[in-house]
């Protein structure tokens, strides 16, 4: 029988560059203060031996855990997972939050909870329990949940939250006022005079920051936003029920922005099924900008939403409070932006009079 190989530990990695085990150790938690001829040393013998950190060992060397947990909405999640729609915004917490972690010898895990359960302290506090996570993301609506905030500040974990300024731990936005501000724009200088909004649920605090924006951009435009204003709970559903409530009022708007994809593809359908032409009678944009919005037809115009570079950040600053080192008072805003493709141009009737004029 084959011998197995025993493994390299960190005391090989010391006696091979010569060092003492609290400064590999120093170095492979990426620890301040350590010369960088002996962080050279020490990296050079952890290549060439191949050694491999463990969770465990490093859990063992301080009071540090060295896993992130990211909580994520479990009922939305499951129903997009078992409707096989995926879900993107969980696809990109992972990209930015696991590679950033990676990078810092950390771990990510993904636990999925109901915001909404009578039993979250319990259901969060066995999972605080057997993780011992050393910081948890927030994403929303947990970002606002005084029961999980509270929870994780007598537990004296750090925390980041993902599109909340409540206060407590670090707060993050992806500039959602703005970015409903340039969507709006973007329909009013194609020459849109009513333009509706789809908003998300209420008890999302970002949704309020986009009907904000909106609300910013119309007045700045001088444009009334009466009868403009439909709520859904970005579902495909109350989607396709919020535009039905916009295209049935008595002065139809000639631009939907609908508050995430889901409900703007609810508006497409809804639209085609009316007869209406995307973008000649009616032009159309997204909040996130997942793939499919990419393959619809015509292509939609879609804020863009950071999230991996979001998840990264909130990462970076969990790792940093742990560390001892400088943090930021204020929240980190990580700016959407606005691609433009096929389901925006100017209202028929200007484009009529483009016609007669040429």
């Amino acid at each position: 029988m084959a011998r197995r190989r025993q493994a390299v530990t960190i005391r090989h990695v010391a006696a091979d560059a010569g060092v003492s085990l609290q400064t590999v150790s120093r170095v492979i938690n990426k620890e301040p203060n350590v010369r960088p001829e002996m962080m050279q040393r020490v990296q050079e013998s952890i290549a060439r031996l191949g050694y491999v950190p463990s969770i465990a060992a490093q859990r063992m060397s301080g009071s540090r855990s060295y896993l992130i947990l990211a909580l994520n909405d479990r009922e939305r999640t499951i129903a997009d997972w078992r409707s096989r729609q995926g879900a993107d915004w969980v696809d990109q917490m992972l990209l930015g939050g696991m590679l950033t972690c990676a990078e810092h010898g950390y771990r990510l895990i993904i636990e999925l909870v109901d915001t909404h359960s009578d039993h979250i302290e319990r259901e969060l506090a066995g999972a605080i329990a057997a993780l011992q996570p050393d910081g948890v993301i927030l994403t929303p609506p947990h970002s606002e949940n005084a029961l999980i905030t509270g929870l994780l500040d007598r537990h004296g974990i750090s925390y980041a939250r993902i599109g909340s300024l409540a206060p407590g731990g670090f707060a993050l936005t992806m500039d959602d006022d703005n970015a409903a501000r340039l969507a709006t724009e973007h329909l009013v200088a194609l020459g849109h005079r009513r333009i509706g909004f789809i908003a998300g649920p209420s008890d999302y605090e970002l949704s309020g920051w986009r009907v904000a924006g909106w609300r910013r951009a119309m007045a700045g435009a001088g444009l009334a936003t009466d009868d403009l204003l439909a709520e859904g709970d970005f579902s495909f559903a109350s989607g396709r029920d919020a535009a039905q409530r916009l295209l049935d009022s008595p002065a139809p708007p000639s631009a939907i922005i609908a508050s995430n994809d889901q409900m703007a593809l609810a508006t497409l359908a809804l639209l085609r099924t009316r007869g209406l032409d995307v973008p000649r009678d009616v032009s159309l944009v997204s909040f996130d900008d997942t793939p499919i919005v990419r393959f619809t037809h015509p292509t939609l115009t879609a804020i863009v939403q950071p999230i991996a570079e979001v998840a990264a950040r909130a990462v970076e600053l969990i790792i940093a409070e742990r560390a001892g080192r400088a943090t930021p008072d204020g929240p980190t805003v990580v700016p959407a932006g606005l691609v433009v493709r096929g389901s925006t141009a100017p209202p028929r009737d200007a484009m009529v009079v483009e016609e007669e004029r040429g």
